[in-house]
């Protein structure tokens, strides 16, 4: 019975065009080489948590760690429009190849998105789709104030969506993708995930044409097995080269 809801979860994600399973680089910046490992390893999205500190918007998980953290800027910015000169308008050499950068807010998200539009609004044919295709999707997650204000944002805004949220259409489509705890999925609290509720909260949010994503999942080749089994489309993982093989090896 299982296998059968899981195949026609699988069917379902390549009619509504979905797509094959993806890489979250999650909290990459505690990664020994943030960006470029994530990029060597192909991830679809890259995870940087922010805090407004100083007039800056820092990369850290914590305001008491903002001193001699480096900033959104330095870490991503830069470098993702210095490789969109190098290569002619997109990220890297490879011309199918796109990436978005999901920025976790931490705090005061009408702040942190008013310096975040001041500082890629100059570049929007690196930040903006509606431009250039190949440009990076800022995605924004963690404190991500109001639905009912992410209309007022500039189009190359998007938001990370819940299912436990309502949304107006003009909010669901400012969504670029829906995700979760895990933990929230599991009948006990040590044990695997529960398949079946895994399914139906990614057929929920395949209902409203939106990828999926948990957070917080044991990063382990088992708990990435179920997951993909149940037709996620974005593993959550801190361990990129791993993960990019175990996806390798079980492509059909």
């Amino acid at each position: 019975m299982m296998r059968s809801i899981c195949l026609l979860v699988l069917l379902f994600v390549s009619i509504a065009g979905i797509g094959q399973v993806k890489i979250h680089a999650h909290n990459d910046y505690d990664n020994a080489r943030p960006l470029w490992n994530a990029l060597d390893n192909k991830v679809a999205s890259i995870e940087a948590d922010v805090v407004l500190a100083r007039g800056s918007l820092i990369v850290t998980h914590s305001e008491k760690e903002t001193r001699r953290k480096k900033s959104l800027s330095v870490l991503y910015l830069d470098p993702i429009i210095a490789l969109f000169e190098k290569n002619n308008g997109q990220i890297s050499p490879d011309n199918d190849y796109k990436i978005a950068l999901m920025i976790d807010i931490k705090q005061k998200p009408a702040e942190v998105l008013q310096e975040l539009i001041k500082l890629v609004e100059p570049f929007r044919k690196v930040f903006d789709r509606s431009i250039n295709p190949k440009a990076v999707q800022l995605i924004i997650s963690g404190d991500r104030g109001p639905s009912t204000e992410w209309k007022n944002y500039p189009s190359y805004i998007y938001f990370d969506g819940r299912p436990s949220e309502t949304y107006e259409k003009e909010a669901l489509d400012k969504i670029a993708l829906i995700s979760d705890n895990y933990f929230n999925y599991l009948k006990f609290r040590n044990n695997a995930g529960d398949s079946v509720l895994i399914t139906a909260v990614i057929q929920k949010a395949h209902a409203l044409q939106k990828p999926f994503r948990f957070w917080g999942a044991p990063d382990t080749e088992n708990v990435w097995q179920l997951l993909k089994s149940c037709g996620i489309d974005f593993l959550n993982t801190d361990k990129l080269e791993e993960c990019r093989k175990y996806i390798e090896s079980t492509r059909l």
